[in-house]
């Protein structure tokens, strides 16, 4: 997750993130942001509010990120629809427009199978009968 300031003419002192996700009920470990969930019950967890002090500049230099280590459950982790990516942001109380999921790119269903060629069939097969005879 990376937050940059293209806001050139303001600096954000004490600013917040939140952000919607639906794994993010199992969090084990964020690096450079602090962080805690919204609902302390942890009644919704898909919710998580980060926050910090470290965006005072704009351009190159105001940039902040952060690595969100994520325990897959596999009960309900799919790459189906843009799983991975959050599904509502907001910094600062105003909300960042993310695409909707499934307008995120599709993995595909299956993989390619290159079935070799009649040629590199027959070569293998001369260099084969080649090495048990010499």
């Amino acid at each position: 997750m990376t937050i940059r300031n293209f806001n050139y003419v303001r600096n954000y002192s004490q600013w917040n993130l939140v952000v919607l996700h639906p794994n993010l009920r199992i969090v084990t470990q964020v690096f450079s942001f602090n962080y805690k969930p919204l609902d302390q019950q942890r009644r919704i967890q898909n919710f998580k509010f980060y926050y910090n002090d470290m965006l005072l500049q704009a351009g190159e230099s105001g940039v902040v990120q952060s690595e969100l280590l994520l325990h897959k459950d596999t009960g309900i982790f799919s790459f189906k629809e843009g799983w991975m990516f959050p599904r509502r942001i907001s910094f600062n109380g105003h909300e960042c427009v993310v695409p909707p999921s499934d307008e995120y790119p599709m993995l595909p269903n299956t993989s390619q199978f290159l079935a070799p060629s009649i040629l590199t069939i027959i070569v293998f097969s001369l260099l084969l009968i080649l090495a048990i005879f010499l």
